[in-house]
């Protein structure tokens, strides 16, 4: 792509003074730059949904089961990863879940058993649109399960988790991670966005309100749940493009699977987007 900033004759002709020149080349520099990034992020997407391609090969072949659990605020980017996992992927051997609220008979149940059954089969893998960690965050913030219910989750899920990890399920855990006015930019425009405005629910609503209660039930979240056979992953998102892409470096990887020497693009995520919990780490959100 030609890098000049393409002024024409009738541009030269609407200029008053050298400041309206500086800030037309400013501008014109600017669409430049949006282009060539969205360029580069649509050659990377491609190559990566390759290999991703590739490695849901490998995971059938090897009869492997692999749980790719997406979490974060509201608007922090979850559903549009998981389309960009998906795009090209074999659909008899990967899966959505992405579960509404619990029915009268599973509120009787035991929390997990409803997640239980969404477990990836052999050969199989599963994406995550929330899973059960709704009751880590979103439930005790709004009120949606009482303290014993929340105290009692945070002790079991690292045995839960044990348990899948003793039995060979890979679990793989993001936390997409948005600064507070980053979220309030994407509410505003979904509810601007008439093929948006049915992602815009009451709970969003809340998610500006009540930021500083998220935020303390996340860090409770990460400090009882992060474990080495099941660690979190944080992803940078305000930048939700180059969130996507090094969400799946990172699943990338994990595997070795066949064919991943043929690669042709990076597949270690940049640690500056995609780090491990630690409990000393300052987040975004």
């Amino acid at each position: 792509m030609d890098q000049n900033v393409g002024l024409s004759a009738q541009d030269f002709q609407d200029l008053q003074n050298n400041k309206d020149l500086l800030l037309e080349i400013e501008q014109k520099n600017n669409q430049y730059n949006n282009v060539k990034k969205t360029l580069l992020y649509n050659d990377e997407l491609r190559l990566l949904q390759i290999e991703l391609v590739k490695l849901q090969r490998w995971i059938s072949k090897e009869n492997l089961r692999v749980a790719v659990i997406f979490e974060g605020r509201d608007a922090a980017g979850k559903g549009g990863n998981i389309r960009r996992f998906m795009e090209h992927l074999n659909p008899r051997s990967s899966r959505l879940v992405a579960l509404n609220k619990p029915t009268e008979i599973e509120k009787g149940q035991w929390y997990f058993q409803r997640y239980i059954k969404e477990l990836p089969n052999p050969g199989e893998i599963v994406f995550f649109d929330r899973s059960w960690y709704n009751r880590a965050v979103v439930e005790p913030v709004m009120g949606f399960c009482s303290e014993k219910q929340y105290k009692e989750f945070l002790v079991q899920v690292p045995e839960f988790e044990h348990m899948m990890y003793e039995d060979g399920v890979v679990i793989i855990k993001f936390w997409l991670s948005i600064t507070k006015e980053e979220q309030l930019i994407r509410f505003e425009a979904r509810k601007e966005n008439p093929l948006k405005r049915w992602k815009f629910s009451p709970v969003d609503k809340q998610g500006q309100l009540l930021w500083d209660k998220y935020t303390h039930y996340k860090g409770e979240m990460f400090s009882k749940t992060h474990t080495s056979y099941s660690p979190w992953m944080i992803i940078k998102t305000n930048d939700k493009k180059t969130a996507r892409l090094e969400a799946m470096r990172h699943v990338l990887s994990q595997f070795d699977y066949d064919g991943k020497q043929e690669a042709t693009t990076i597949l270690n995520p940049d640690p500056n987007v995609v780090m491990r919990y630690y409990r000393s780490n300052i987040q975004v959100d």
